[in-house]
């Protein structure tokens, strides 16, 4: 393959993260960086599932707003890293189905390994599961370790500069998005190194805030936490306020209520073909085929604008992607058979062509 994919299943990162620095080639950083566009893509999916389950659709709304910001912010950070790799002479790789997301499932790479990642609408556990994801290694108000994506992130940083006389510049995808959803998400090109520690720096600070602060530093409004502290406030059902006497964060300010959602149960491994007594009828199963089908179109166009293609397959992609979130409404309002209190989600199923 064009940059040495592992499966989606594997413990690539891991591995990675164990070599030293000064051992990496140019083909462990084309490597790293295949498999950081896998991570950032692995996230949509549930972020997405989740969004579109809450059924007013009103964007402003608080909770809304910040899945949906989070969403923007992930496809931003997949966009510079496409940058990176094709910048670097690498070839952006979604559409072989060993690197396509699976879901329930770990993060790809062994990143937060013990971490199984679902799909299903918003509700408490789903938003921890999210904060999980975006776990930082020194969280102001939790514990943590483990290999984090923040932590693969600041080894790439550190691995680059070694590599720095590769960045070309070419294949690179510009798409505005700083003006509608903060500074900092623009996808901009990766010409030189400057241009590639700052990108990471945006990817690191906006999903883990920095040791200072739970602020996202490069907001879409004033105050807006990055993403764990964010997903962590929809958890805990409260704000991260600072206590003034210690000095210190904790979720014990005022409530966040959760908004009104389609109760969509988790999707099972392959589908719900594989849910005894939830196998869908043919009207559910031809919204499920037609939804996985944008999704896969979504993903072709993508590696189109990164390939052959080039920049203008994103428009087509952002239309698939309008398309997933209205077939996606529609199957959430689908009672299951065997346990109508709950409602069929979308698959996220890659179809090869």
């Amino acid at each position: 393959m064009p940059t040495g994919i592992l499966d989606y299943r594997s413990d690539a990162i891991v591995q990675l993260m164990s070599m030293a620095e000064e051992d990496w080639t140019e083909q462990e950083l084309k490597d790293a960086l295949q498999r950081a566009i896998m991570l950032e893509l692995s996230t949509i999916p549930p972020y997405a599932t989740a969004l579109w389950s809450i059924t007013d659709p009103d964007n402003s709304k608080p909770v809304r707003h910040t899945i949906r910001e989070i969403v923007f912010d992930e496809m931003s950070h997949f966009g510079l890293v496409c940058n990176m790799l094709t910048s670097i002479g690498g070839t952006v790789v979604l559409t072989d189905p060993l690197t396509v997301p699976k879901y329930p499932g770990e993060l790809p790479g062994g990143v937060n390994p013990g971490l199984e990642v679902y799909l299903s609408g918003l509700t408490r556990e789903s938003a921890g599961l999210f904060s999980d994801i975006e776990k930082p290694e020194h969280p102001l108000a939790f514990a943590a370790d483990g290999n984090t994506i923040g932590a693969f992130y600041q080894r790439i940083a550190n691995v680059f500069p070694t590599f720095a006389h590769l960045l070309t510049g070419q294949r690179q995808v510009s798409f505005p998005l700083g003006s509608s959803h903060g500074a900092g998400n623009d996808i901009v090109p990766m010409n030189t190194i400057d241009d590639v520690l700052a990108a990471i720096h945006v990817i690191q600070s906006q999903g883990e805030g920095t040791d200072a602060s739970p602020e996202n530093p490069f907001p879409g409004a004033p105050g807006e936490l990055a993403h764990y502290y964010a997903f962590k406030e929809i958890a805990e059902g409260r704000k991260l306020v600072l206590d003034e006497g210690t000095k210190k964060y904790g979720f014990t300010g005022p409530e966040v209520p959760l908004p009104d959602t389609s109760p969509v149960a988790r999707v099972p491994l392959g589908g719900w073909a594989n849910s005894p007594g939830n196998e869908p009828d043919q009207p559910t199963a031809t919204l499920l085929a037609t939804f996985n089908q944008h999704y896969s179109d979504m993903l072709y166009a993508l590696e189109g604008a990164w390939g052959d293609a080039g920049p203008d397959s994103i428009g087509p992609a952002i239309g698939q992607m309008g398309q997933m979130r209205r077939t996606a409404q529609q199957i959430n309002g689908v009672k299951l058979p065997a346990a109508p209190r709950f409602t069929y989600g979308p698959e996220w199923l890659f179809v090869p062509r």
